[in-house]
């Protein structure tokens, strides 16, 4: 009997295991506002479970009804009526249905929108790959510890995840399914916390050239479906805007571009590859085309936001290039053809202007892209072109040695992510790199190491609570000068001018700048009235 019960114990322990972990849920968070956020819940079996959440450690004051769940597709589960501005910490109640009671989760949590003035952190990574085989699964999970102890707001993916399109004509939607569906146990180790963004890359095939192949039974179609499937992500409401198209055969929205602001910083996030833009496979120079609605909606976007901060994500500059600047200059991102001949207004009839001259006009701080597994830092006309690079390579060295040449600066190898900060005077970026345990032993380098970091804006200028009603500042953007208002008991401040370098380029206690010789693009004005100090972005531009 003894040699029995000693037999059978491995048995059962392996079984009460494998019952625990089937009730842990894996949850991707998404679409976060200022009153609400949406959790994506999966069990690997069928459980009835609830939420129960709050704004302190421990103490959940509310609940969600109980959910029958069927392990053959994720519920999405929406909390509404949250405070703005607040933490709050959740868990799941779970039980297998025959059970009696139910067991709870770890306790996990995550912000609702800050508000301005309020400094925060976010997280991108690009190009994860694990599809192919480029990328590895256990490189890639450390580069996810990395951003879990960042504990950002929210995280960024630029691209090149699920890697739908490597046999576009035969793959199956059983196949397509199984793509996006892997992914989720690799990132939800940390998007229980961390709501996360999808932006489209070359790799998952939701492009019109697939989209227009056997409508309704393409890969463009089914790698959408699957994609909103597993993953929330935005579509326009109160909160987000994007794209409004209500696509036929049970798309709907496909949400695919949108933008949002949180704290000081407009997020507008691109889809390079769909909305009546890509007629082939790859297109090229005046052939690839972001497409008129979603221009429009870009310039929209960016010309009506009063954000201080505006920060832009695409996979790519012009979808599928290589390089950043160098790109940039070209065809309907930059207006130049290959012999540096703006053609423009002929190729482009009707549309206002370029793409990097309309982040340059409106102020966009950094434009953030994936595509060539690499860390690069450019700065053209007062815009930084930041690629990311990998989160999975095992070798370090994909990137570098692949596309390097493509980039005119700051170029390095490496795997992890970027890490931002930002406050209401400045951003910070910082590249944080990963390693294997293996090659850390020579102790060269360290898990979690800082290999590059700039800012944008002066730090020093940071204030805990602007008051944008403070000031008045006209025009914006300026020529000449710039006419300065403030309240009449502030009696002469010092009014100063920065560059985005920091580099003080005016200083007076006339409320009048003339601006008419200072260089195009993005300054801060800073008034300092020995008590109180604010900061407002403003733009210089020449006709």
């Amino acid at each position: 009997m003894k040699t029995r019960l000693s037999q059978l114990l491995p048995i059962l322990l392996f079984s009460l295991t494998t019952v625990i972990k089937a009730q842990l849920p894996n949850i991707i968070l998404g679409r976060p506002t200022d009153t609400s956020i949406t959790a994506s819940i999966q069990f690997s079996q069928d459980v009835d479970y609830y939420l129960e959440y709050g704004t302190q450690p421990g103490n959940y004051t509310h609940t969600t009804p109980t959910i029958s769940h069927k392990s053959t597709q994720p519920d999405e589960i929406v909390l509404h009526n949250l405070f703005p501005n607040t933490r709050y910490v959740y868990r799941v109640q779970s039980k297998i249905p025959a059970k009696p009671s139910f067991t709870p989760s770890p306790e996990y949590n995550f912000h609702t929108q800050r508000p301005q003035g309020s400094a925060f952190t976010f997280t991108i990574e690009a190009d994860e790959h694990l599809y192919d085989k480029k990328g590895v699964a256990n490189m890639y999970k450390i580069t996810l510890e990395n951003q879990a102890k960042d504990k950002p707001d929210f995280m960024l993916s630029l691209g090149d995840i699920f890697g739908d399109d490597h046999n576009p004509f035969t793959i199956t939607p059983t196949e397509i399914d199984a793509l996006h569906k892997n992914y989720r146990p690799y990132l939800g180790a940390i998007t229980h916390s961390i709501p996360f963004y999808v932006c489209l890359g070359n790799h998952e095939g939701e492009m019109d050239y697939y989209l227009l192949k056997n409508p309704g039974n393409n890969l463009a179609h089914h790698s959408t479906y699957y994609r909103k499937f597993y993953y929330p992500n935005p579509s326009p409401n109160g909160f987000y805007s994007g794209n409004i198209d209500q696509e036929p055969f049970g798309i709907d929205m496909p949400e695919n571009y949108y933008a949002w602001t949180w704290g000081d910083a407009l997020f507008v996030v691109m889809d390079v590859y769909r909305d009546q833009c890509d007629t082939s496979a790859k297109p090229g120079g005046w052939a690839w085309s972001l497409g008129k609605p979603q221009y429009d909606w870009l310039k929209s976007t960016l010309e009506n936001s009063t954000a201080k901060h505006k920060l832009v994500f695409a996979h790519h500059v012009s979808g599928q290039g290589r390089g950043g600047i160098v790109q940039a200059k070209y065809y309907e991102w930059g207006g130049l053809d290959k012999n540096n001949t703006n053609t423009f207004a002929a190729k482009r009839p009707g549309w206002a202007k370029p793409i990097h001259r309309l982040f340059v006009d409106n102020g966009v701080d950094i434009f953030f892209q994936g595509h060539d597994h690499v860390f690069a830092h450019e700065i053209m006309d007062g815009v930084t072109y930041q690629a990311v690079p990998m989160p999975s390579d095992s070798t370090y060295l994909i990137g570098k040695l692949a596309n390097a040449d493509a980039y005119t600066a700051d170029t390095l190898d490496g795997t992890g992510h970027i890490r931002v900060t930002v406050n209401n005077a400045c951003i910070t970026v910082d590249y944080v790199k990963a390693f294997l345990p293996k090659d850390t032993l020579d102790g060269k380098h360290k898990n979690g190491e800082i290999a590059f970091s700039y800012t944008v804006g002066d730090c020093s200028l940071s204030q805990t609570q602007p008051n944008k009603e403070i000031l008045k500042i006209q025009p914006n953007p300026a020529n000449q000068r710039l006419l300065i208002q403030y309240p009449e008991h502030w009696q002469s401040p010092n009014i100063q001018l920065f560059n985005t370098k920091g580099q003080l380029v005016h200083l007076s206690n006339s409320p009048e700048i003339n601006t008419h010789s200072l260089l195009p693009g993005l300054y801060y004005v800073v008034v300092d009235n020995g008590h109180q100090k604010v900061t407002e972005k403003v733009i210089i531009q020449h006709p």
